[in-house]
């Protein structure tokens, strides 16, 4: 049993997301570098559009952008349904 201490000394864990496109959506900002700036777009692009349509411009994005900063084609494959 561990002491009653070490219990509360680990309760700084994060929350896991609630829904499944705020986990996408982090994934997207960590693996893209998304500026602080740019990500509330991330998360409303998750939250608005189907996860496999998000999923699609995800994989091209990184396909496709290989330099310069990807997260910008990101957004215009994202746009690009509109």
């Amino acid at each position: 049993m561990e002491k009653i201490g070490d219990i509360f000394q680990n309760s700084n864990r994060k929350k896991p997301p609630a829904y499944q496109w705020q986990d996408l959506a982090l994934r997207i900002i960590n693996e893209l570098s998304v500026p602080n700036f740019k990500r509330n777009s991330v998360f409303k692009a998750c939250k608005e559009h189907s996860k496999d349509f998000i999923e699609k411009c995800f994989d091209d994005t990184k396909e496709l952008a290989h330099e310069g900063e990807s997260w910008r084609y990101f957004f215009k494959l994202v746009n690009q349904k509109k």
